[in-house]
Formats: C-alpha cells, sequence, structure tokens
C-alpha cells in the first residue's frame, strides 16, 4: 500500500502545492484546513486523477481538534507515514504598534499549532517504530527582522522544537524534517512591499520539500543564495546586522 501524509495548511500555498506533487507520487492524502470548500476542490482535482484523498476540516489554533483529527486520519488510513506541520501565518507590524492581540493569532498558528500536530499521533509512531515528522519553517527563524518579531520568533521556535525532538528520537525509526524555505510567492507573500530576494515560485518549493520528504532530510534550506546569506548574516554583529535590515526595509510593510 502506498505511504500515506496528513498536511495542515492544505487549501493553498505551499500545502497546496506539496499536495499536488505528493499526489504525482502516489501518496495517499489527508488534507486539512479551515477553508472546507478550496479543500473539497482540491480532494476532487486530485481523486480524479486517481489518488486517495481524506479531507479533515481543522483549526491548528485548536489543540485538542488537532489531535482528533490526526487521530482519526491515522486510523482512517491505516497508518499515517508522514505528518506535515505546514500552516503558518505572519503580519507585519512595527513593534511601536504591538499588542498581544495583534500577535495571539500567529502564535497560536505556527507555535501552538504547529505542536500540536507534530505531537498529535507520535505516541503511535513511537509504538510502531517508524514515521515522519516534518515541520514547514523559514530563514526568518534565523534572525529578527523589522516588522517580524511575532513571525520570526515562532519560526525560530519551530526549528529549535523539531532540532530537540530530532535528538530524542534519534534510534526511535522517526525522522524529522526541518523546511526552511525564503520568500515562496504565496498569497501570504503577496501582501509584502519589502524586499523578497530570490523568490520562487510555490511549484518550485513544493518540488524542493517533496523531495527533501522523500529523502527524510534533516535539514531542507532554499533557496541556496539566500540561504547563504542569511547564515553569513547571524554572524554579523548586532550594530551592524540592525543597521543594513533597516535601511532595506525603510518605508516598506
Amino acid at each position: 500500500m502506498s505511504r500515506a501524509a496528513f498536511l495542515t495548511g492544505a487549501s493553498s500555498g505551499i500545502g497546496e502545492a506539496l499536495a499536488r506533487r505528493l499526489a504525482r507520487d502516489g501518496w495517499r492524502l489527508g488534507l486539512a484546513a479551515r477553508r472546507v470548500e478550496r479543500l473539497e476542490s482540491l480532494a476532487a482535482e486530485l481523486r480524479a486523477g486517481g489518488v486517495e484523498v481524506r479531507v479533515y476540516p481543522l483549526d491548528v489554533r485548536r489543540p485538542d481538534e488537532v489531535r482528533e483529527a490526526l487521530r482519526r486520519a491515522d486510523a482512517d488510513f491505516g497508518e499515517l507515514d508522514t505528518v506535515v506541520a505546514n500552516a503558518g501565518v505572519g503580519e507585519s507590524v512595527p513593534a511601536s504598534e504591538l499588542t498581544f492581540d495583534k500577535i495571539a493569532d500567529t502564535l497560536a498558528v505556527n507555535v501552538t499549532g504547529a505542536a500540536a500536530t507534530l505531537l498529535a499521533i507520535l505516541d503511535r509512531m513511537v509504538a510502531r517504530g517508524r514515521g515522519h515528522l516534518v515541520g514547514i519553517s523559514s530563514l526568518a527563524q534565523y534572525r529578527g527582522l523589522p516588522r517580524g518579531a511575532a513571525y520570526c520568533g515562532s519560526k525560530a521556535f519551530l526549528s529549535t522544537f523539531l532540532e530537540s525532538l530530532r535528538i530524542d528520537l534519534h534510534g526511535t525509526g522517526i525522522d524529522v524534517t526541518d523546511v526552511r524555505p525564503g520568500f515562496v510567492r504565496t498569497p501570504m507573500t503577496a501582501r509584502h512591499r519589502h524586499p523578497m530576494p530570490f523568490l520562487v515560485s510555490v511549484e518550485e518549493a513544493a518540488e524542493i520539500v517533496a523531495r527533501g520528504v522523500a529523502e527524510r532530510r534533516p535539514l531542507v534550506v532554499f533557496p541556496a543564495p539566500l540561504a547563504a546569506a542569511v547564515r553569513i548574516g547571524r554572524l554579523a554583529p548586532e550594530a551592524l546586522y540592525r543597521s543594513v535590515v533597516r535601511r532595506m526595509y525603510a518605508d516598506r510593510t
């Protein structure tokens, strides 16, 4: 029987493109998101191509709902091989205007939702001695960016969380993959006016992620030129880094 994957945030962006890409490789798919009509449309398209697809209306901000849906999907498919915590949001808000209410949704989706997704059937994977956890983080996790306190912070949490899981799960048969994309052309990035160097299409991003998942790589980091620049930037002195990024993002949201 073909492998089965569960993807959150599958109604648009990277999640939708990744579902299509995995379908081409013959994966059985559990698709989850809040926008049920978009999920059903995607599911119908994939089923027409002979793919087994199940739809799970889900709000990842509700951990109990996440756990119930994933455990039901695990039973529905006979066993989920891979869980992809893809759902994510981000708002561009300067720190001078931040309130907790303005960042609560980002934290609920990117932190609570991602953790709840990754842990929902971890006990079953451990008992079976096999499985694959995938989290869609971001190159933004390396350092803070203007107007991005909540988004950068939430992605830093996810990458560190995944790294700790990978260390603890060594030898259990469970692989952990941290995907760190740069700028991808999605509805979320379409709102931004700040520079987005080395912007890649969502189809290209899905291809890279699918290869990384198939190879069960610990890290999937792209695009290479931006990833290299970000890693170098991580070593820059604080004052220099702050000066450069403030100029890059000046008067843009």
